[in-house]
């Protein structure tokens, strides 16, 4: 069968195509019951916009913007920033949604008007904000005051005051992580950071407190160090973490790029993993699977995700409503391996 077009569309709903085209773009001007009819039509027929037709003809699709943070002077937790990418392409595919992404030094003091103005610039109906940008609030403040529609990935519970926020419970994951470890006896930890500023990972060790709080231990059962989401970052707390004067059984870390860091800084220090030292991560990205041993950690569904901010931005830009602020929860899981589990 052929693919339906448009005139299909307008015959199945007895309207002129014209109709059927006022509808489609979200113009004013055509009764309830009419647009109703057409939107039956579209979807009893499978029917999908031409975008390079309809570009031609002059009239715009709908664009959405991609920000990720980048520290230029150290490698990028890659991987995050793909799976985001990968998943907001794939429903701008399928929802004719024309995605733009953009870089941005998270360190450069014009970071917030530089991504302000690109919007402007590429008119822009959305933005999906990635950390640390989805935690700045006077960036949201701004694009809130210019109406421009914000879902901020993983943003902490200021930034739902401006925007929707988009992830998993990471106080419960980390509240997790915290729970297996000591069920699995490992009783003096080592914890590395990300970002500071970074809220959803800061909610992450404080879950994890709070599964060691159940089990009778205190904070003096953690030593942490502060790293940078990098490889790098992790092997340097890590190796700092493993000279200190208490002796620590488990290393958590924020994410698995840290953790891939944490288990170098093991392996030269020659202790067995787990047997003498449990190492997890946070993400569930490819590198967890492909490091000896492979990394207990959390799955976060980043291709979800990203898939989900566009979805929820294409639904606004043809509703014409306006953003409203708050939080979604997608599902996360513990992938328990043999870094912190020992089968052997």
């Amino acid at each position: 069968m052929s693919r339906p077009t448009i005139d299909d569309v307008a015959a199945l709903a007895g309207v002129a195509r014209t109709t059927v085209s006022r509808v489609l773009n979200n113009q004013p001007n055509v009764r309830a019951e009419v647009r109703k009819k057409v939107l039956g039509a579209v979807e009893k027929l499978g029917y999908r916009v031409n975008l390079q037709a309809r570009n031609l003809a002059g009239r715009r699709a709908v664009r959405v913007a991609l920000i990720h943070a980048s520290d230029f002077d150290s490698e990028p937790n890659s991987y995050f920033s793909s799976a985001l990418e990968l998943g907001a392409i794939r429903a701008g595919a399928r929802l004719g949604v024309q995605l733009i992404t953009h870089v941005i030094n998270q360190n450069d003091p014009g970071a917030a008007a530089e991504i302000v103005a690109r919007l402007s610039d590429e008119q822009c109906d959305g933005v999906i904000l990635t950390p640390p940008f989805s935690d700045d609030e006077n960036l949201l403040r701004t694009l809130a005051g210019l109406s421009v529609a914000a879902v901020c990935i993983a943003g902490g519970p200021q930034a739902e005051k401006y925007a929707l926020t988009l992830g998993i419970d990471d106080y419960r994951a980390g509240f997790d992580i915290g729970a297996h470890l000591v069920s699995r006896g490992y009783r003096r930890f080592g914890f590395v950071k990300g970002l500071q500023g970074h809220s959803s990972a800061e909610t992450r060790f404080d879950g994890f407190l709070a599964a060691l709080a159940e089990a009778g231990l205190g904070e003096d059962a953690v030593e942490w160090r502060r790293g940078n989401f990098t490889f790098r970052s992790g092997l340097d707390c890590a190796q700092a973490l493993l000279g200190g004067a208490g002796r620590v059984d488990a290393l958590v870390c924020a994410n698995d790029d840290m953790a891939a860091g944490a288990l170098l800084a093991a392996h030269k220090a020659g202790l067995r993993i787990p047997q003498d030292i449990a190492i997890t991560g946070f993400d569930d990205t490819p590198v967890s699977e492909i490091v000896w041993p492979p990394l207990t950690t959390i799955h976060q569904p980043l291709r979800r995700m990203g898939a989900r901010a566009v979805e929820q931005l294409a639904q606004l830009a043809a509703s014409g409503a306006p953003s409203e602020p708050g939080r979604e929860i997608v599902e996360h899981n513990l992938i328990v391996r043999d870094s912190s589990h020992f089968t052997g």
